[in-house]
């Protein structure tokens, strides 16, 4: 069978000679409008994209013959994966190939924000000798913050110490054993914005993340730091820098990225000030990057219709299992289950201990991969999912175990997380009571039946009358509608343990409120 590929967005043309070797049909185009493609899309087997083309749910159901679209670099957010593979497209990206040019990219914003390279090119060329104006600042010696410890974070750790630099670092999944090795000293966020000269961020947008940078947690930064993004626009509040850089509460800013792209008119006059260095999302623009990622994702792609191999897939065993009706209630369990897990789990643990139990535990391997994919999601600065999310747990140092055993226990089919010894709920079982019902049935030998899904409070408490009037009427002071509750009890030590869900969610200053109630201890919130 004769294939077709279509390649959008100017990708390198590498990319072409090596389908085309293959013997791959191809047209390479760039400018199409949306019109043009949905009315073309439907002869092509194969697509590649880079960031200007969005894969939207319309396209992939005009795209009948489509079996695989790639994308040539990392992120995959102009692609809709469960789209995707709703219509059975393999997605593809290529992890690796822009690694080096963004870390380096990342690196030299860094040296040019410190010697104020940009502005001093810019007034010699205007005829000016302004050399005590353009004074500047070594790095060596300085201490460099990185937020997000990933590949490029690690990256940029490594080759800023090599300049002489202190880094510290920051990333919830990263273990202290991990960070030593690349001689970072591991802290928390906070204690980063108090002590780091020079801040660079390499994590998803999220809510956690994002305004990580603004004026609410200015009272929180060193005065004078200097910023560097390469990850996310929106990780600094944009309307908030220029008024920072004018009171002194940060130094200078370098931005590669922008809360939308090209920026807004409010962004590009902002963009003006002296003390912010910008270029126009440049991470990867390199030839040898773009070389890399075009020359990967074509060997990718021609192995997939092939059938050869399918390296970089993102939503693989998503398809394989996506018509399995016994393990899908598994797997949608098992993220859930994990993301849960991520939220109230101590940060650097360094294991995770998981026992299958009934007949879910043939289909332990993937599972697992599902429960890393929640437990991994939304904290790791690329697509998180069955393929890679046991990659990325692996590389921050969390060691994994499995265990499985057919026998059934309380119920037919059970998964349970074991923490480790740092955590303060440690052991945590959970089931599939029916379709789309998923709950968490034990904590630490405690019964307890939560749904997971909506905000979920969980908290320790003395088994004495009056607790649950307690927390529930703080809740009400709060504004808070509680939605379902759950107690668990140890009627022995007089201890339990209590869930709410929620009609809303909560911040930190409702969860002190919780904490201040006499009685009450260890208070976690997940929002699933």
């Amino acid at each position: 069978m004769a294939y077709k590929a279509l390649l959008l967005d100017g990708v390198d043309a590498i990319c072409g000679e090596i389908l085309r070797n293959r013997g791959i049909e191809v047209k390479e185009a760039t400018g199409l409008s949306e019109e043009d493609l949905l009315d073309t899309i439907s002869e092509y087997h194969a697509m590649v994209v880079r960031s200007a083309t969005t894969v939207t749910p319309k396209l992939l159901g005009k795209a009948r013959n489509m079996r695989v679209v790639g994308r040539a670099g990392v992120g995959v957010d102009n692609i809709d994966l469960d789209a995707a593979t709703r219509n059975g497209v393999l997605v593809m990206n290529t992890p690796d190939g822009n690694t080096i040019s963004t870390a380096e990219h990342t690196c030299g914003l860094i040296l040019a924000l410190s010697r104020n390279i940009p502005a001093a090119v810019a007034s010699l060329k205007e005829g000016r000798w302004d050399r005590k104006k353009y004074l500047g600042t070594e790095v060596h010696g300085k201490t460099l913050g990185v937020i997000g410890l990933g590949k490029i974070g690690s990256s940029v750790a490594a080759r800023m110490k090599a300049f002489g630099m202190n880094v510290i670092g920051f990333d919830p999944f990263t273990t202290h054993e991990r960070a030593a090795e690349m001689g970072v000293e591991m802290m928390e966020v906070d204690e980063i914005l108090s002590r780091a000269d020079y801040l660079t961020v390499h994590t998803p947008l999220t809510a956690q993340t994002r305004g990580l940078i603004s004026k609410k947690n200015a009272g929180k930064i060193k005065p004078g730091m200097l910023l560097i993004n390469c990850a996310r626009g929106g990780i600094f509040e944009e309307p908030d820098l220029v008024a920072m850089l004018d009171k002194g509460i940060i130094g200078g800013v370098a931005l590669d990225v922008y809360s939308q792209e090209p920026p807004t008119k409010e962004v590009m006059e902002m963009l003006q000030h002296p003390r912010i260095l910008c270029t126009p999302h440049l991470g990867a623009s390199t030839q040898e990057a773009q070389g890399k990622v075009a020359e990967q994702i074509a060997t990718q792609i021609a192995d997939a219709l092939e059938n050869k191999g399918f390296a970089g897939s993102l939503n693989g065993k998503s398809i394989a299992l996506s018509t399995n009706k016994e393990v899908q209630p598994f797997l949608e369990l098992a993220e859930r289950f994990g993301n849960l897990l991520s939220q109230i789990a101590p940060q650097h643990i360094d294991q995770l201990g998981i026992a299958y139990s009934g007949t879910c535990a043939s289909h332990s391997q993937v599972l697992t991969d599902s429960l890393l994919s929640g437990y991994m999601k939304g904290s790791v600065d690329e697509a998180v999912n069955l393929i890679n999310a046991r990659y990325h747990a692996e590389s921050r140092g969390l060691k994994i175990s499995e265990t499985q055993s057919r026998e059934t226990q309380t119920y037919s089919d059970l998964i349970t997380v074991d923490l480790g010894p740092k955590a303060e709920y440690r052991k945590i079982s959970a089931t599939p009571f029916g379709e789309g019902d998923y709950r968490i049935v034990s904590i630490d030998g405690f019964s307890i039946e939560i749904h997971l899904e909506g905000e979920i409070i969980i908290y320790r408490n003395i088994d004495k009358p009056g607790m649950l009037a307690a927390t529930s009427g703080a809740l009400a002071k709060r504004d808070i509608n509680i939605a379902s509750l759950s107690l668990g009890r140890d009627q022995k030590n007089k201890q339990a343990i209590t869930a709410f869900t929620v009609d809303t969610k909560l911040d930190q200053a409702d969860l002190e409120y919780i904490e201040q109630i006499d009685g009450v201890n260890v208070v976690k919130y997940a929002s699933l």
